[in-house]
């Protein structure tokens, strides 16, 4: 089936269920962010609670998605993506009946959520193990697309919470995670090309290729700084520019939109350019637009605009790191995607975690973006310096395939 168009490939109510899981399971996982500055203030939150508050999702989303690695590699990745459902749906139903009053309960919810978040480790193993080497970057970044979910908790949960409470969210966030539940049982099918299971030692050994290391950075650049600002943005925008939290919400929205919408035009670009060049790309101007919002603009309108091209560069970096990693490790593509993911949510954990720090303690949230900025740096430098290596090892046996 090599060389044919990506739509006579592959199977398409997989790809259709595994990106309707990915985007409502990526709703719920970021839901503490737009719902963040309601809660700070019934709670009374710190800067650094409230920080916190949206990381811990994050972290673990990116400890749960190593398990989910696993677990797909072993028993499949429609069967765990089930068991992680029905675990969320649970858990946030159980948090809604009982209700969370105290900043320890939105940390137990956010290790919940973490369920959520874990999602990505099945959903792109899913969608990939259909697909050939030259259409990965379109199926990955099609079913990677869930990341739009982000959008609609920053739409609906500010809203919802102003006409219900926000413990109400928490119940009707149950009502999507159902019906898609549902599609995803009766649509999703496993490839027929699943690799046989590996023992625990064999995951381990992926670890000791220095390669598998370089993508956990990559990511951790990309993804994490798409989440990380995903989970934040409403804050800092509540913050610094006194809105309301509907407002911020629209404008997180905007945002994270921008850079949900890219992610498979990333992957299709690298797909015909090259992940390398395009990631290139992406790791220069992120860190130059980090850098500029570093300074603290004052003007609303820069600020997001700022933001807006931040996040659809961040995109575009999602889409090209998961168009280089089914090439490199096709048979360990499900352990890899949760080691990689495990990456990305660390740097989330980071980004939204360091705001909330740098605020409380250096009296401006500016400092977590510099910082992060010089990270961007260094995956530029690392990237540089591995790019030839790859282009004369393993991406010269991949015939007719850009990296």
């Amino acid at each position: 089936m090599s060389g044919s168009s990506f739509w006579q490939v592959g199977h398409k109510p997989t790809l259709f269920a595994a990106f309707l899981y990915f985007d409502i399971a990526f709703m719920v996982w970021v839901l503490l962010g737009p719902l963040a500055p309601i809660i700070a203030k019934d709670l009374a939150l710190s800067d650094v609670e409230k920080g916190l508050m949206v990381a811990v999702p994050t972290l673990a989303g990116a400890i749960l998605r190593l398990v989910n690695g696993v677990l797909v590699d072993r028993i499949g990745p429609k069967a765990t993506g089930a068991i992680g459902q029905i675990i969320v749906i649970a858990g946030l139903m159980t948090a809604y009946l009982n209700g969370v009053d105290s900043f320890n309960g939105t940390l137990a919810l956010g290790v919940i959520l973490g369920f959520a978040g874990a999602s990505f480790a099945v959903a792109l193993p899913l969608a990939s193990r259909w697909y050939p080497p030259e259409h990965q970057g379109k199926a990955m970044g099609i079913a990677g697309m869930g990341n739009s979910g982000t959008v609609f908790a920053a739409l609906f949960a500010p809203i919802l919470a102003k006409l219900f409470g926000w413990n109400a969210v928490l119940g009707l966030a149950c009502i999507p995670l159902a019906i898609a539940f549902v599609v995803y049982l009766i649509f999703a099918k496993d490839s027929p090309n699943q690799p046989a299971p590996k023992s625990f030692s064999e995951y381990a050994n992926v670890l000791k290729e220095g390669d598998a290391w370089w993508f956990i950075l990559f990511y951790g650049v990309t993804f994490g700084g798409f989440v990380g600002l995903a989970a934040s943005l409403s804050i800092w925008f509540t913050d610094q520019f006194g809105i309301t939290p509907v407002q911020a919400g629209y404008c997180t929205a905007a945002c994270v939109f921008a850079g949900s919408l890219v992610r498979p035009i990333g992957g299709a670009f690298a797909d015909r350019v090259g992940g390398i060049k395009t990631l290139s790309y992406v790791y220069a101007l992120s860190a130059i637009l980090l850098l500029i919002i570093s300074t603290g603009p004052s003007n609303f309108i820069v600020a997001f605009a700022l933001f807006f091209t931040v996040m659809a560069a961040l995109g575009m970096g999602n889409g090209a790191v998961f168009q280089l990693v089914p090439q490199r490790f096709r048979n360990e593509i499900g352990v890899m995607t949760g080691l990689v993911g495990f990456g990305g949510g660390i740097g989330g954990f980071y980004l939204a975690s360091s705001l909330g720090i740098a605020k409380q303690y250096m009296g401006s949230p500016q400092y977590g973006f510099v910082i992060f900025a010089a990270i961007a740096l260094i995956a530029l430098v690392g990237l540089t310096s591995i790019k030839k290596k790859w282009r004369t090892t393993w991406g010269a046996a991949i015939q007719g395939v850009a990296i």
